[in-house]
């Protein structure tokens, strides 16, 4: 990285701009990095984000509880598509398909992870994003164990993108695609890391940093960069 902008800035920025266009809905981040981003968004380009605490509470910019939700009215949410989500993924596959359940055959696996979730209904209900802090061929990988959450060409309503500690992610047009990379960051580097094809521009984009305006909000939303400076580079 250069300057002042961190590979945190770089990060949170993607996630803040995985909103853009969304309009009024119910924003569901889930983990601090991601979280940062959505209220990041709310203050600047997408001001009629409802944020939460990713289960029922709904949350001002800062974090602070202004209400609640039944969840019933959650799910009422969910199903109609009025809600976009930022999850994590043990794996990711070329196909944009998702596992949380467990790594190996799933009758007998290796490791047991926390289960589907909500990834079926999310993926099939709205739009939805991925967080992956360590981006690496364990976790992007050509084909997932277990489908937890379903891709493009399984019916999900849109799978926005993903955001890595190395890159953006998308599928639009139907296969894998290299949206950006962020500074500093080989595309070889990139390329390695992933374990299934992805398309590259004839000239890749590097993930843009915090305008003056972003740069100013997450001193704020984020004091000292405790949650920016969780983001590490490659090893």
């Amino acid at each position: 990285m250069t300057g002042e902008v961190t590979l945190g800035d770089v990060c949170a920025v993607a996630c803040a701009d995985l909103f853009r266009g969304d309009g009024a809905i119910l924003a569901s981040p889930m983990g601090p990095v991601p979280r940062l981003g959505a209220r990041l968004a709310k203050l600047t380009h997408a001001p009629g984000l409802v944020l939460t605490d990713g289960l029922a509470t709904i949350v001002d910019v800062w974090e602070r509880p202004i209400g609640t939700m039944t969840y019933s009215r959650v799910f009422d949410t969910v199903w109609s598509g009025r809600r976009h989500v930022i999850m994590g993924a043990s794996q990711i596959d070329g196909l944009g398909r998702q596992n949380l359940s467990c790594l190996g055959d799933h009758a007998r696996p290796k490791v047991q992870l926390l289960g589907a979730r909500g990834a079926p209904g999310n993926t099939a209900c709205h739009v939805t994003s991925y967080w992956v802090p360590d981006h690496g061929p364990r976790v992007l990988v050509p084909a997932v164990d277990f489908i937890s959450g379903i891709g493009p060409g399984d019916g999900a309503v849109e799978i926005r993108a993903v955001v890595t500690n190395l890159a953006v992610i998308d599928w639009r047009g139907g296969a894998a695609r290299l949206v950006s990379v962020h500074p500093g960051v080989a595309l070889a580097t990139v390329l390695a890391a992933t374990g299934f094809v992805l398309e590259v521009p004839t000239e890749v984009p590097v993930t843009r940093g915090p305008t003056p305006e972003e740069a100013a909000w997450l001193a704020q939303l984020d004091p000292g960069g405790k949650v920016r400076a969780t983001v590490r580079a490659a090893a």
